[in-house]
């Protein structure tokens, strides 16, 4: 596990920081660790390919949806999708130019971050209706919930946390891997009391205490989408759990969703 998380350290090392991270297409990303483990694949579901996608999450109470946050100034969206087949049940604009983020449901609503417009959106869950923009100090990327507190990533090497009634902030924790900062952190998806993060640019998973801000795992996502697919994509940018060590993994742009099994050791 050290020689991996080493690994990772050295290759996030060259990933530049850059103003447009989340706007921007990204370069194919560099092969993992030769030893982390890859996700295995058990399924493939259709994917909008013209989706920006910045969340995904499976509805807590009902495993046939999935819930989607799209980017780009001028095109972003929430939608409700079936999760079979990948269609758009329904779907509604964010306001004005807003460039939409990661999201997450609590309860009956769905909360979506904007990237640099310093809101953060609470929406109704069964009517697609927005309910309040509230105060967003930083830029948003991805975002998931935990029992009690949202979590938020902004890009950098942190997780930010907020209380789910009024996105307040309420405290924060640096993500390390042995010891060394785990910048640009994005797409977020709290299971089981861990967080699992796109790390951007890249096609790598971390799973990480947010107790102390360690990563406990690393994934090798390269690969899903073969060649001729991955032309005209952007990064892989998307995770849902779906039950046990099961994940649904898709890009922005991609025309496909992968169900996938995430081989790694529980948290110890």
């Amino acid at each position: 596990m050290r020689r991996v998380l080493l690994g990772l350290v050295a290759a996030m090392a060259a990933v530049t920081t850059s103003a447009g991270a989340c706007a921007a297409a990204a370069p194919p990303a560099a092969p993992g660790p030769a030893d982390a483990p890859r996700p295995v694949v058990v399924g493939e579901e259709p994917h909008d390919p013209a989706a920006f996608t910045q969340g995904l999450e499976l509805s807590p109470d009902d495993p046939g949806t999935l819930y989607e946050g799209t980017g780009l100034a001028g095109r972003s969206q929430l939608r409700e999708l079936e999760a079979a087949t990948g269609a758009v049940r329904r779907a509604v604009p964010l306001p004005g130019d807003l460039f939409g983020e990661g999201i997450t449901v609590v309860g009956p609503s769905i909360w979506q971050l904007t990237w640099q417009d310093g809101v953060a959106l609470e929406w109704d869950r069964a009517t697609f209706t927005l309910r309040r923009q509230v105060p967003l100090a930083g830029e948003g990327w991805g975002l998931c919930a935990e029992p009690g507190r949202l979590v938020r990533s902004d890009g950098t090497d942190r997780l930010r946390f907020h209380d789910p009634a009024t996105f307040a902030e309420t405290g924060s924790v640096a993500v390390t891997l042995d010891g060394a900062p785990v910048p640009q952190l994005n797409e977020l998806e709290c299971v089981d009391g861990a967080v699992w993060a796109n790390v951007w640019r890249t096609d790598r998973l971390v799973r990480i205490d947010p107790a102390t801000g360690a990563v406990t795992a690393v994934v090798d996502a390269s690969g899903l989408l073969d060649p001729a697919r991955r032309a005209d994509t952007d990064v892989l940018n998307g995770i849902a759990h779906l039950s046990g060590d099961e994940y649904l993994l898709t890009g922005k742009l991609w025309p496909a969703a992968f169900r996938v099994r995430l081989p790694v050791p529980p948290p110890g």
